[in-house]
């Protein structure tokens, strides 16, 4: 068992802890917020849900959205693109892919 002679001693301790804690909390609210990529199939995706490049789609006709994965956004598109066809539009994290990424993204389809 450990016995601190002074609270001194836990300090650094409580702000590693602090420290650990913060740096999860980007994570944990784009988990609860759910969608970190949106797009826009031309087309109606032909499953509502799916798994493309390691992360589950949700698809609502023309609007789909998927959380956070480990690839950039334009190897995100591509791996919707090879499931749910051509994509007009593809965002994540809020920023959209420029027109030459989204049709590097759309060769893959």
């Amino acid at each position: 068992m450990f016995k601190f002679s002074s609270p001194a001693h836990v300090l650094p301790l409580i702000g590693v802890a602090l420290a650990g804690a913060s740096a999860m909390l980007p994570a944990a609210a784009n988990a609860a917020g759910g969608a970190y990529y949106r797009a826009e199939p031309a087309s109606p995706a032909p499953k509502g849900k799916f798994v493309a490049r390691g992360i589950v789609w949700s698809c609502t006709g023309t609007d789909c959205v998927g959380a956070r994965g480990t690839s950039r956004p334009l190897m995100m598109c591509s791996g919707l693109a090879k499931e749910a066809g051509e994509v007009k539009s593809f965002t994540a994290d809020g920023k959209a892919l420029e027109a030459e990424d989204l049709a590097r993204c759309n060769g893959a389809a």
